[in-house]
């Protein structure tokens, strides 16, 4: 979401107010690292979206204003980063060479297809575009009739792929504090919307992967104002033409993390599934460009 001016001016007052009660927060089980990411270039900021390449160090990170950049991430002998390395903030194109503008330079999902090419969501114009080449045109995908009727700043924060090719995107609100979030499924040309998932509690969806293991991952958020961000992992199974057996993985204390909207899930060396998250700092000195890592279970 890039309109988030009331996010970064309340965590700034969190700052400044010195709020003891979530100074120091434990971390829930699996925490690996809280990585601060800083570079010299203007363009950093707004992270919402990542992808850890099958290497575990390679990766693409996506802000939500229409730019990304590559690199790699070093770690030490446990896994943890040690340093990123990483070329400069480069504007997404649209379908032909013009650089993306506007309502529709929205970009907040991010996801890798096993060929290297890149599928994008957008908010504003709310729309998912394949990149065969990252930093190339994009194709315009086929549009579903909601799309046009999303709400500008709450639409597609989330884009998957499945190895057999299907893209998956989803809003981040519907409308209706009771309704469920409908998951939006893209195969054989057509987008459908038989799929769905809970609203549990406030938590809204911001990213969504297909992880290694063939399962469905959900990159939760609730901003809690002056106490700042919590965010929840959920996994979810491919049933028959339904997602079930959901689990919490991850629920973090309010103030632990930033504000996490990105989502990689991907297996290390030793084979330990690992899910990367992004915080999206909104451009304010308030907020960090910040990797956070945990081990998830089997």
């Amino acid at each position: 979401m890039r309109s988030r001016a009331f996010f970064a001016v309340t965590a700034g007052l969190v700052l400044v107010a010195g709020l003891d009660g979530s100074a120091n927060p434990a971390a829930p089980p699996g925490f690996l690292d809280a990585y601060t990411w800083t570079m010299d270039d203007p363009l950093l900021g707004g992270l919402s979206g990542i992808e850890i390449f099958p290497n575990g160090q390679d990766f693409i990170a996506l802000s939500d204003r229409a730019a990304f950049t590559t690199g790699r991430i070093l770690r030490d002998g446990e896994g943890r980063i040690t340093a990123i390395e990483a070329q400069p903030m480069t504007r997404l194109k649209g379908k032909g060479d013009d650089l993306l503008k506007g309502p529709k330079a929205d970009s907040e999902g991010l996801a890798l297809a096993a060929d290297g090419s890149i599928y994008i969501s957008f908010e504003g114009s709310a729309r998912v575009l394949h990149y065969p080449q990252i930093g190339g045109s994009a194709e315009n995908l086929p549009s579903h009739p909601d799309f046009r009727h999303m709400q500008p700043n709450a639409s597609l924060e989330s884009v998957a792929i499945a190895p057999d090719g299907t893209i998956y995107t989803l809003p981040e609100r519907t409308g209706n504090a009771n309704a469920p979030f409908p998951v939006y499924r893209l195969r054989g040309g057509k987008w459908d919307k038989d799929l769905s998932i809970p609203r549990r509690d406030a938590f809204l969806p911001v990213e969504a992967d297909v992880g290694p293991d063939g399962r469905f991952y959900v990159l939760e958020r609730d901003f809690r104002g002056l106490a700042g961000f919590a965010s929840r992992l959920q996994r979810f199974d491919f049933g028959d033409n339904a997602l079930t057996n959901e689990v919490t993985l991850i629920e973090t204390p309010t103030g632990l993390h930033d504000n996490l909207e990105g989502l990689s899930v991907w297996r290390d060396a030793n084979g330990r599934l690992t899910a990367t998250m992004i915080a999206d700092n909104n451009f304010s000195f308030f907020l960090r460009n910040q990797i956070v890592e945990y081990r998830l279970p089997d």
